[in-house]
């Protein structure tokens, strides 16, 4: 199944700034996260932005929330996205396709991958846009992850997936940010 762009949306959880520093190789993440997050948005792919209790969390770090051009996020204190209410409305009606980034990969990455997954939605898995506290724990959300149907993928193949040729309009901002 190709993923189009027009079918598509993305959920970004919780970069939080009380939250990251904790993360296995945040660095990485944070890299590859902005390459996915400004594809995205070239690609004019809708995004909902969702903070875990922010109050006591933070907000989301600048260097994701410019990535996307947004920078209001729907807080949250379920560990599904698809538990929030406001997260549901956010939704855009007609899309069937969801990418998943964020962290905890293992704990809200993978309980809102389950229950989008539940809902009707393909959740594609961007594995190397979510990171957890420790590697172990990023492995069982991967495996997991597989057994609930998810498409597990990677940033740059996502983005060109979603392009389709080099002839997007969106394909030499892609072809920036990747390199």
């Amino acid at each position: 199944m190709r993923i189009k762009a027009e079918d598509t949306f993305a959920i970004v959880i919780d970069y939080q700034e009380k939250i990251l520093p904790a993360m296995s190789g945040q660095e990485e993440l944070l890299r590859k996260s902005q390459i996915l997050l400004g594809g995205l948005k070239a690609l004019e792919v809708p995004m909902i932005l969702t903070t875990q209790y922010a109050k006591g969390l933070g907000n989301n770090i600048p260097v994701i929330t410019d990535a996307m051009g947004v920078t209001e996020a729907i807080d949250k204190n379920t560990f599904s996205v698809y538990d929030n209410e406001s997260v549901r409305q956010a939704i855009p009606h007609g899309k069937k396709n969801v990418i998943l980034c964020g962290i905890e990969a293992h704990i809200c990455v993978l309980q809102s991958l389950m229950d989008l997954q539940a809902a009707g939605y393909q959740t594609i898995l961007v594995a190397d846009c979510v990171a957890s506290r420790s590697d172990r724990d990023l492995a069982f959300a991967y495996e997991r992850a597989k057994q609930e149907g998810a498409i597990i993928t990677s940033a740059e193949a996502i983005l060109y997936e979603l392009a389709g040729s080099s002839k997007h309009p969106a394909f030499k901002t892609i072809s920036a940010l990747v390199k």
